[in-house]
């Protein structure tokens, strides 16, 4: 079994880039999903401790407003390592799970679709790394009009993140996500070919 960890800032095309794989018949992990889940199900008893840590007015009818609580971690980086010391330890417990579960399954190739992949450590489950690379006004752009929130909130959730020149030192390729997404197959495809001829 190939794993491999795909990255990128948010808004940089990574969940695109995930759908091709899929349909290229790759399993794909969405860590995304799976925060929500540990949030939504209150795995290890998230709720509480994000109670303790935030305060009550960041749950509402005993579910976490995931809105609210966002729009301040994003703009404050000790509430967000704060969220990610509690998040990231349980996440990591399923990231297991799931990878114990898709390697008795005999899945080939398994994709961790993560964008805090590096900062959580996740990388070291994977075999190589991608990076999706996007240009900054391009991400501003899609963040503000998928999230429907103003520059300065978009902004406070790029910068949040770490520096994708960073990303990109430590990837093992590069996807360039600035053109149509007829080019954005067209390298997947190669990625794609390169993986499937060394399995």
């Amino acid at each position: 079994m190939r794993i491999i960890g795909l990255t990128g800032n948010i808004a940089s095309g990574k969940s695109e880039i995930s759908k091709i794989l899929k349909s290229l018949g790759a399993t794909v992990i969405d860590m995304d999903e799976i925060g929500k889940e540990v949030q939504e199900k209150n795995i290890d008893n998230v709720v509480e401790k994000i109670r303790r840590a935030f305060g009550d007015k960041y749950i509402k009818n005993g579910k976490i407003d995931r809105k609210l609580l966002g729009d301040y971690v994003f703009r404050n980086r000790e509430a967000l390592k704060k969220l990610n010391d509690i998040m990231i330890p349980v996440m990591t417990k399923l990231l297991r799970e799931k990878i114990k579960e898709y390697s008795k399954k005999n899945a080939k190739v398994v994709i961790i679709d993560a964008a805090i992949l590096f900062e959580a450590g996740w990388d070291k489950f994977a075999d190589e790394v991608w990076v999706v690379y996007t240009p900054k006004d391009l991400q501003l752009k899609r963040l503000m009009e998928r999230e429907n929130i103003s520059e300065p909130q978009a902004l406070a959730r790029i910068n949040a993140q770490m520096d994708i020149n960073k990303k990109i030192k430590m990837a093992d390729y590069v996807i360039n996500n600035t053109d149509s997404l007829d080019a954005v197959k067209e390298q997947v495809m190669k990625l794609w070919q390169r993986v499937m001829n060394s399995i």
